[in-house]
Order: structure tokens, then C-alpha cells, then sequence
């Protein structure tokens, strides 16, 4: 009875406030429909926990007709405005999408129940062998882990991504040997071709966003736009990796790679679709819809890599506002950090409800070798069946040698771009190409149709040493920038220049590993500085998994099917954490996502493989601005000792500390939140420890706290590591813990004592450890000179 009363009031007053705004739309001021339409978000908060959990069919289209009264006080009619409304979030983020002028959008924010109006832009897509370099099995024996024994593999977690689509027949999504669907999953499957199944739960697009912008490319990608279908094979390669079933024999491009499988390969996966093979494609509204749709349907685990060159604050922009509404629900979001490296600040999804993800290598190389007949041997990547025919060296040219006489010949050849190579100029030989402009195989199946035996693809300055072993159609090895130098001069200042293609070579135990990766966006952190970004990092270079299957649309591109791919970016590092958090969910389930994301970030390492610190690509040392926390080890990971933990109330006042009032907060949260009168930003409970200005002779104190989870009763001390030129002390240094669940505050002090002559960020840490646990948390510090 309660209930049905509780939602005739939700009509009514969503009712009452549209009929009022109606009527009063005559006093705003007329806004001009002039052209330079767009499609934004407009953004209004979250609805209650009581609403999203017991909303019927009625209330949803009431919140919807709200949506429709609101806009139509700005556009003055109410067909007009359900014309111009494409999305209406009604579960649990509260909003709209609509086709605007910029006029009408700065209007609408001026409304005192709106949060933010902003563009609807477009976000970025940012194995086998990754879980033996994570210790989940041994690689000798393929013995599991205890933790995935007594995680049961992710036994019924439910892990899903927001991505491209999935290619729902992958043997990764095999559903042999799986129970019934959990009752508790609420999700669909859209069925416009494709079967779930007991593995693969749930598969939905979300195309509306993309729909309002007119492109001329939509034409002929009716099937993509339409379908879950993974038509780019990012998808289906992430969530795979995730959660994909174990698959014997899965191998790429004929390299048998041994057992594929996912991080939790006994979770359930759903795959939502927000990216299509289409420009201005992946964009917010989209993504925004699958948020509302992960949440209602009942996923526990949200695997995102996504991201923007650009960041914005966190309620103008889309990726924060859905992370936000699902971990409200008690749903994970991990998120990739982006590919924008390695120059600093240029990490994204910095919310920090979000746990971002870094990239670095793993101690496996597919190594295959460029041979010049003057005896220099470099080393490159590959992964090519197809061998030259004898070994012996072959008449080596540079690829500007064999131009044609169009326009822009010269460039156009050296970058082996379509049509540019003279096949008289090239039959028989090896072809050294620069990288650029267009993809990488495109460039070695067009030497291939002009007659070389081999090519070289040598980097140019931009991607330096970052090389990838794809499948190219003919003998070709991948080298970096300054290697390819080498090339270049041996071909101009030799009269007969000569080269060899080595096979490929898989090779395990590469030391040192991890390396942080070239392209892996680095912090700080460029929103709240006091957050450091990124959290954390995984193997993301040379991952294996499965890959769409789909015919490509265009005739130009590569024909051939992979079903396992190798692809690099944190895009993969991602579906890593991912996988991993799933496992930790099934053996922790009442643990919050913060608690979860602790206990990851505080038994991370930053050693590497030889027991020397983590490298950044230049084999310089590298930092928490590189790898967060660390490099992920998930079998400590499940006994961290100690977590930091987080409650939607200290995200709120969190916001509180950075300018957000109460008017605004009250939107998020069922009930009015009342910000502290001194909240700080610094003392929000996070794992790390950020500080972006320290005068020189200046201290700074930080609170956190951290919960008993690891036995009882116990007794931490801290170590502590200074960083360069900052006194660090922890009072209290001892941590008496008499029970599990039990929580104790720590004071942090930093005092700056550094008489540099340069102002910089140095590195630290602190451990609190009871000799069995050690709960690491990083220290970044600015320190400013007097």
C-alpha cells in the first residue's frame, strides 16, 4: 500500500511541476530556432532508489512526459519538443537528450532543476598469456590459482561492457557446461540475428545518439547500426577478455597461443553497443542509455574502454554522470585511461567513483627480424604465416623509389599508399614503407598486390618504439623510429642494398616486464589533482582474444577472419581489472566497489620481473603517474588485510568540497545531502595520496581511514618512504584492530623541506603491514620553492 501511494505522488507531482513550468513558459524570454542545431544532454540528477527499484510502466512515461513539458517552456510547443527529445532517462539518471540551438541549450541550464547541459560528443575506443604473467596459473603446469579456485572462476558474476558489440558465436562465449541464467539478471537480447545464451546473456544496441548525426557514412551501414553485432572486433575483443570461456587450441594468424580464456571465465557477459563503424559514432547519449540499461538490468561488474582526449568536469560529461548512477547501485565501472601518452597530464576518466586503468607490457614478444646484408640485425614484430621463399637476401628499396607520376607520388609512395607503387619498381623485392596516414596492414597488402616479397613498415617520429605484430599479407617486420633511421641510411648510402625477413618467434620471460607503455596516458590528475590518476595498471600490449567474424563493409579492406586478434591500448589493460574485479566480487559479495578497488590498488606492485623498479618505454624509471598504484597482482589482491573504503555520502561530500551546493547534491541522493562545513577535497578516503601544492616550509595533514578485513585481532605499523625533499609522519604509526569490520583513522603530515632550485613532483609511499599484509598507498607531491 505504501508503495502504491509512493508512486501516485511521483506522478503526481512530476505532473504538477510540468503543468506549472507549461504555464509559466510565458514568462521566459523567447529563445531564436536559428540553425546550428546539435544534439545535447541535458542532465538532471539521479531519481530515487525507491523509484528505480518499483517503478511501474506508468510512472516511466510520466517522468517522460515531465521531460517533454520541461523542454517545451523553451521551444514553445509541446510536439516540438518530443520531436527534439531523443533519449528520456527515466530508471535512474534523470535527463534527456535533444536536438538544440545553442541559445535554446544555455537557456535550459539556467533551470534550477538542472544539473548541466552540455554537446553530446564522441568518446574514444581506447589472452592467454596476460593471466601467467599475473600469477593467476602456473604456465608450466596450467594449475589455477587458489584465488580462481575459490572464486570458482567468476561463477555466476555478471560481467558486461559498454563497447562495440559482441560476436555472440565466438567460441570464447561458448555456454557448454552452464546452469541457469541467474534470476536475479533483468537484461534482454536484442533479436535481430543472434542467439544468447547461458554464457552470453544479454546484448542490446543503443543507436540514437549517433542516429541525429547526419552523416553521409550511415548509408551503408544499415547491419552495424542496427545490430549488436561487432562489426570492429574491439567489442568482442574486450569482453573476452574480461570474462571469456575457456577455449582450448584458440590461436592468431596460425601461432598456436594455448587456452584463451577471460579473467572470470565462469561470469556471465552482456555486451552493450554504443559504438558502430561509422564516424561520430560512441557518443555520450548513447553511452549514457547503455549506464541506464547496465543498471536496471542487474550487472555487477561495468567494463568501459572509453574515453576523450579531453576532460571535463565530472557532470559534463557522460561517462562520470553514468559511472556515478552505477556505482551508486553498487556496480563496478572500470574504465581505461587512455592512449594519449606518454606526455603528462593527459590521463582520462578521472571521476573518482572510477577506477581508471594504465598499460604496460608483459613478459611475452612475438619478435621477428629485419636482417641487412651489412650484418645489422633488428629486431621488430610480426605476425605473418607467409616466410620468403628461400632464405636469402632480397634487392631492398625504399618504397619513395618506386613512385608513380600522380601528383604527391613521392609522399604518397613512401607511405605505400593505395595505388602509389610503381609494380615494375618493386616485383621481387623488399619494400621499406613509413608509417602514417594510412593503416598498417593496408600498407603491406598494397606492396603485396604491387609484387615485393617483404616489406619493412618502419615507425615515424610520432609513433616512436610502439610496434604491434598484425597479420600482414606478406613477410614483414615492424620496427621502431630509430631502427628505421637505420634503414633508411643503409638503403641511401649503399649501392646494392640487400635484406632478409626472419619467421616469427614466440618468446616468454622477457625481462624486464612489466614496461609501462609508450602510448598509456600518464597524470596528473587535470580535474581534481587531488585525486591521483591513474589507479592502477594491467597488461595491455599484445593481447589475445577473441575478434569479430563479420565480412568488412568495405571492399578495400582486409577480407580475411580472425578469431583471435592481437590488439595494444588500454582498452585492453581494462577488461584485465575487469575480469579481476569480477573474481573478487563472487568471493566478496557484500564488499562496495571501493572497498573492491582497494584491495587491488594496495597489493599492487611496482617492481618488475627482475626485481628492479617499473620502466617507463624510455627504460626510464617510471611513476605513480605512469602506473597508479602499481602493477596488478590478483592473488594478494584477495587478501589485502586492510581497504579504504567508500561510501556514496563521502563522493557527495567530496562534491560538496568542490563547489557543488546543496541545491544541486539533494538531485543526486534520496534524501537532501548536508555538506560538511569544512570538506576537503584532500581528505576524501582514497588509496593514494596527492598533493598538488607544498610550499617549502609548509605542511599539510590528510585524514583517512582504513577497515579490518584480514583477521582478528591485529596489530598494523607503518612504514613509511619519503619522498624527496617531504618529511612524511602518520599519527598514529600503530593500528590496534580488535574485530573484522572495524575501522581506524590515520593523520598524514607532509612537510616540505626541499631547497630545489626547480619546483617538481616527487614520490613516496606509506605501508602499514602486520607482517603478513602490506597495504601500500602512493605519495605524489608538488613541492613549490619559496
Amino acid at each position: 500500500m505504501t508503495t502504491m501511494i509512493g508512486r501516485r505522488r511521483l506522478v503526481f507531482h512530476l505532473c504538477l511541476i510540468s503543468l506549472l513550468l507549461f504555464l509559466s513558459s510565458s514568462a521566459l524570454p523567447s529563445v531564436s530556432a536559428a540553425a546550428g542545431r546539435r544534439h545535447y544532454i541535458v542532465y538532471m540528477g539521479g531519481h530515487s532508489s525507491l523509484h528505480s527499484s518499483s517503478a511501474t510502466e506508468a510512472d516511466l512515461h510520466a517522468i517522460t512526459n515531465s521531460h517533454h513539458a520541461i523542454l517545451a517552456t523553451y521551444l514553445g510547443d509541446i510536439e516540438r519538443a518530443r520531436e527534439a527529445i531523443r533519449y528520456s532517462y527515466t530508471r535512474h539518471i534523470n535527463g534527456f537528450t535533444a536536438i538544440l540551438n545553442e541559445g535554446e541549450a544555455a537557456q535550459i541550464a539556467k533551470h534550477p532543476g538542472v544539473v548541466s547541459v552540455f554537446p553530446d560528443r564522441r568518446k574514444k575506443l581506447q589472452t592467454t598469456h596476460s593471466w601467467n604473467f599475473m600469477l593467476m596459473e602456473n604456465q608450466f603446469t596450467a594449475r589455477p590459482s587458489p584465488f580462481w579456485k575459490e572464486a570458482k572462476f567468476g561463477q555466476d558474476v555478471i560481467i558486461a561492457n559498454i563497447d562495440g558489440g559482441v560476436w555472440p558465436e565466438s567460441q570464447s562465449f561458448s555456454d557448454e557446461g552452464y546452469g541457469p541464467v541467474p534470476s536475479r539478471w533483468k537484461g534482454t537480447c536484442a533479436k535481430a540475428g543472434i542467439r544468447c545464451n547461458r554464457k552470453l546473456i544479454g546484448a542490446r544496441y543503443f543507436n540514437k545518439g549517433v542516429l541525429a548525426v547526419p552523416t553521409d557514412a550511415k548509408a551503408g551501414a544499415h547491419a552495424d547500426l542496427y545490430s549488436v553485432r561487432d562489426f570492429g572486433g574491439h567489442g568482442t575483443h574486450t569482453l573476452s577478455t574480461a570474462a571469456g570461456n575457456f577455449v582450448p587450441g584458440a590461436n592468431f594468424s596460425g601461432a598456436a597461443l594455448g587456452v584463451a580464456k577471460g579473467g572470470a571465465p565462469r561470469a556471465r557477459v552482456a555486451s552493450y553497443k554504443t559504438c558502430f563503424n561509422v564516424p561520430d559514432s560512441c557518443l555520450e547519449s548513447d553511452v549514457l542509455a547503455a549506464f541506464e540499461a547496465a543498471i536496471s538490468d542487474g550487472v555487477d561488474v561495468l567494463s568501459v574502454s572509453l574515453g576523450d582526449d579531453i576532460n571535463y568536469d565530472y557532470f559534463a560529461d557522460g561517462l562520470a554522470i553514468g559511472a556515478f548512477h552505477a556505482v551508486r547501485a553498487g556496480i563496478t565501472v572500470v574504465a581505461a585511461g587512455g592512449n594519449a601518452g606518454p606526455g603528462l597530464g593527459t590521463v582520462s576518466n578521472l571521476a573518482p567513483w572510477m577506477f581508471t586503468v594504465a598499460a604496460s607490457t608483459m613478459d611475452r614478444s612475438f619478435e621477428t627480424y629485419a636482417e641487412l646484408r651489412n650484418g645489422l640485425r633488428i629486431k621488430g614484430a610480426s605476425m605473418t604465416e607467409a616466410l620468403l621463399p628461400v632464405r636469402k637476401f632480397y634487392p631492398l628499396i625504399s618504397a619513395a623509389e618506386a613512385a608513380g607520376l600522380r601528383p604527391n607520388a613521392t609522399r604518397d609512395a613512401l607511405l605505400c599508399k593505395p595505388g602509389s607503387l610503381d609494380p615494375a619498381k618493386v616485383k621481387g623485392k623488399v619494400v621499406a614503407c613509413l608509417r602514417g596516414d594510412t593503416s598498417r596492414l593496408s600498407k603491406s597488402n598494397e606492396t603485396a598486390k604491387a609484387g615485393a616479397v617483404g616489406m619493412i613498415l618502419c615507425n615515424d617520429k610520432s609513433n616512436g618504439d610502439e610496434i604491434s605484430p598484425d597479420p600482414h599479407f606478406i613477410p614483414t617486420v615492424q620496427i621502431g623510429y630509430k631502427d628505421g633511421l637505420k634503414v633508411f641510411k643503409y638503403i641511401n648510402g649503399t649501392k646494392n642494398p640487400e635484406a632478409y625477413i626472419t619467421g616469427t618467434f614466440s618468446r616468454v620471460n622477457v625481462k624486464p616486464a612489466p614496461v609501462m607503455a609508450d602510448f598509456s596516458s600518464k597524470g596528473p590528475n587535470t580535474i581534481a589533482p587531488y585525486v591521483l590518476k591513474p589507479d592502477i595498471t594491467a597488461p595491455g600490449v599484445n593481447i589475445i582474444a577473441a575478434y569479430t567474424e563479420a565480412k568488412p563493409t568495405d571492399p578495400s579492406e582486409d577480407p580475411r577472419k580472425f578469431p583471435y586478434n592481437i590488439l595494444s591500448g588500454t582498452s585492453m589493460s581494462c577488461p584485465h581489472v575487469s575480469g579481476v574485479f569480477g573474481l573478487l566480487r563472487a568471493v566478496y559479495p557484500h564488499w562496495s566497489p571501493s572497498a573492491i578497488r582497494s584491495a587491488i590498488m594496495t597489493t599492487a606492485r611496482t617492481r618488475d620481473n627482475a626485481r628492479n623498479p617499473i620502466l617507463d618505454s624510455t627504460l626510464e624509471k617510471a611513476t605513480p603517474f605512469s602506473y597508479g598504484s602499481g602493477h596488478i597482482r590478483p592473488n594478494r589482491a584477495m587478501d589485502p588485510g586492510l581497504v579504504y573504503d567508500l561510501s556514496v555520502s563521502d563522493y557527495l561530500d567530496f562534491l560538496c568540497a568542490r563547489g557543488y551546493n546543496k541545491t544541486l547534491l539533494k538531485l543526486f541522493s534520496d534524501a537532501p545531502h548536508e555538506c560538511p562545513k569544512h570538506a576537503r577535497i584532500m581528505d576524501l578516503n582514497y588509496p593514494s595520496i596527492a598533493v598538488p601544492k607544498l610550499k617549502g616550509g609548509s605542511s599539510i595533514t590528510m585524514t583517512r581511514k582504513v577497515k579490518n578485513v584480514g583477521k582478528s585481532p591485529a596489530r598494523y605499523a607503518v612504514r613509511i618512504k619519503e619522498p624527496k625533499g617531504v618529511s612524511v609522519s602518520v599519527k598514529p604509526n600503530v593500528l590496534k584492530f580488535n574485530k573484522l569490520g572495524e575501522e581506524k583513522k590515520f593523520k598524514v603530515i607532509l612537510k616540505a623541506k626541499w631547497n630545489g632550485t626547480a619546483d617538481d613532483y616527487v614520490f613516496g609511499g606509506i605501508t602499514w603491514t602486520d607482517g603478513i599484509h602490506y597495504v601500500r598507498s602512493p605519495i605524489a607531491v608538488y613541492v613549490v620553492t619559496a
